[in-house]
């Protein structure tokens, strides 16, 4: 108990300016006697003597400077005896903060806030194409645009699917002045943010509630090889949509679908790589069944494998 009660106070102040009190007075204050500002007057059981301000204040005062000393004590102890370990510690694991777990959407976001209000040179992101609210969209312009107002270069991968993506498309034109490039692939399996080539984010669960940051150079440095190595087969957004029909009459994009089908991949797996929802997919798969003669599922994978569509020259663009 740190505080006294109202009636207490003015109680004492009143018994410090007589030097004393009828014992009756106080009974509606405790608290006066739980602080132990009042002692029984020798010569009269009915009063009460006040205790002196100052006198009550180091009595109440010495057991907590007791505890903080002793606390001090042990903290002085525990680094003495951890210390000689600290640079040992250092040599063998390298860098303590080299990966950090984020657990829950506030932490990571602040943590993205922190990483992209420090980045000068550039930020590399891929961005697999989801459902995704305003609210969110609005949070990326909000963490996005001081980066290009700075002159920060920005370079993101899409899925394809995000051509048809309103509310993608409209964030995208909110940026689209400074040195900021769009491109599009058939899939994408993670999203990825990478800053100034010191720092990069990868979730470790489909909710996107737990990510890593990483600040190990090496991993930095392969997460740029996989980006760029990606990069370079992507299309420029402002381009036309590459969903061109080869000579065999199936869409680029059925043929990306017949490939992650002959790999084993079900259809909300490929939904999920493609950026489509689940019915657009098997929209997709039964055009391909349609084209391809196939009556069942396990035929169609059959046929796919038979049919050769997957070589390279059988592909939109194929040579």
């Amino acid at each position: 108990m740190t505080e006294m009660c109202a009636q207490g106070s003015r109680l004492y102040a009143n018994a410090l300016r007589a030097g004393r009190i009828a014992r009756e007075d106080v009974e509606s204050a405790p608290c006066l006697m739980e602080f132990a500002l009042l002692y029984p007057d020798p010569d009269d059981a009915n009063w009460l003597i006040p205790l002196p301000a100052s006198v009550a204040l180091a009595q109440r005062l010495n057991p907590i400077e007791r505890e903080i000393a002793e606390r001090r004590r042990l903290s002085v102890e525990l680094t003495e005896s951890l210390q000689p370990f600290m640079d040992l510690s250092t040599q063998v694991t390298g860098s303590t903060h080299s990966i950090t777990v984020l657990e829950g959407g506030e932490r990571i976001n602040a943590a993205l806030n922190l990483a992209t209000a420090q980045c000068q040179t550039e930020m590399l992101t891929i961005q697999p194409s989801t459902r995704i609210s305003e609210s969110s969209l609005l949070q990326g312009l909000e963490r996005d645009r001081p980066l290009i107002e700075r002159g920060v270069r920005i370079r993101t991968l899409y899925q394809h699917t995000v051509r048809y993506n309103p509310g993608k498309l409209a964030y995208v034109a909110q940026l689209s002045d400074g040195k900021v490039e769009y491109r599009t692939i058939d899939e994408l399996v993670e999203r990825l943010i990478i800053c100034d080539e010191s720092v990069a984010f990868i979730p470790t669960r489909d909710d996107q509630q737990v990510a890593l940051e990483l600040r190990h150079p090496g991993l930095i440095r392969y997460l740029i090889k996989v980006f760029e190595f990606m990069w370079s087969r992507a299309v420029p957004l402002s381009e036309h949509a590459p969903y061109e029909t080869a000579p065999d009459g199936i869409t680029d994009i059925q043929h990306t679908i017949a490939k992650l089908l002959v790999e084993g991949h079900v259809d909300e797996a490929i939904a999920r790589r493609l950026g489509m929802n689940v019915r657009t997919c098997r929209a997709h798969i039964a055009k391909l069944a349609t084209a391809l003669g196939s009556g069942s599922r396990a035929q169609l994978g059959y046929l796919i494998a038979q049919s050769g569509i997957l070589n390279e020259d059988h592909r939109p663009g194929g040579s």
